[in-house]
């Protein structure tokens, strides 16, 4: 933990590690997977276990298609542009989606108080911060929980898409936000909580790779290439200090 005082920025997950809008993907993801594999008269059901080995962290597309590959389905892949109602790999993406804003609407969202804490501190010791997110709704949720003015560098999914950017566990977003800042990799520290984003950083060779431990198991965030994990943010506040 003491190279955390010598790094420069601090790349942020969003989902799970500054607001709690992972259990909202959760609910999400758990409803239209339900659902569907019922409608299929699949006997295998849905589980939180496959929320983070297929889903946790990966675009949403990529999310769909793997849980599907692991019930032996295949979908045409149809276009982001696909209804809801569609039975494509977009067309349910889009479906989860439209289930995961009525949520945010519905129920709002606020940062986690030890997120909120690292972020005053990092921001008093002048280290640069930016969000590195897999969702579509990254810009949604981050102006949901008043974090917006914060950060002035944002990599989501739309950005990712629109610019051909590969997403987790691939470390290509991560890369591009330390290219945004104009920093390299190794001055730079990851903050994950699901084992693709830890493996993005472990693969992209970053000066830290910290995983915060949301409910996956810190055995688990070790084992994809985590440096140290934490169950809260507020516990990285004194290795700052000391830089």
């Amino acid at each position: 933990m003491a190279r955390l005082a010598s790094l420069q920025a601090l790349l942020f997950d969003l989902d799970g590690v500054l607001t709690p809008t992972a259990e909202v993907h959760m609910r999400a993801w758990a409803r239209l997977f339900s659902e569907y594999l019922a409608g299929r008269g699949i006997d295998r059901p849905y589980t939180d276990e496959d929320y983070f080995t297929h889903i946790d962290g990966r675009p949403r597309y990529d999310g769909v298609r793997a849980l599907l590959a692991s019930r032996g389905i295949t979908l045409p892949e149809g276009s982001p542009e696909d209804a809801p109602t569609l039975d494509t790999v977009c067309g349910l993406g889009n479906r989860k989606n439209r289930t995961f804003n009525e949520t945010l609407e519905e129920q709002g969202v606020a940062a986690y108080p030890g997120s909120l804490a690292l972020l005053d501190a990092a921001r008093t010791a002048g280290i640069r911060m930016a969000v590195v997110t897999s969702s579509r709704n990254g810009t949604a949720v981050l102006a949901a929980a008043g974090l917006t003015a914060r950060f002035g560098t944002v990599v989501d999914g739309l950005l990712a898409a629109e610019l051909g950017i590969a997403g987790k566990p691939a470390p290509d977003t991560y890369l591009h936000a330390a290219e945004l800042l104009g920093l390299p990799a190794s001055a730079c520290a990851v903050v994950e909580d699901a084992p693709s984003g830890v493996a993005a950083g472990r693969a992209g060779e970053f000066g830290l790779v910290i995983g915060v431990d949301r409910g996956v198991g810190a055995a688990t965030l070790l084992g994809h290439g985590a440096d140290v994990v934490v169950d809260d943010l507020a516990e990285l506040i004194p290795f700052l200090a000391a830089g």
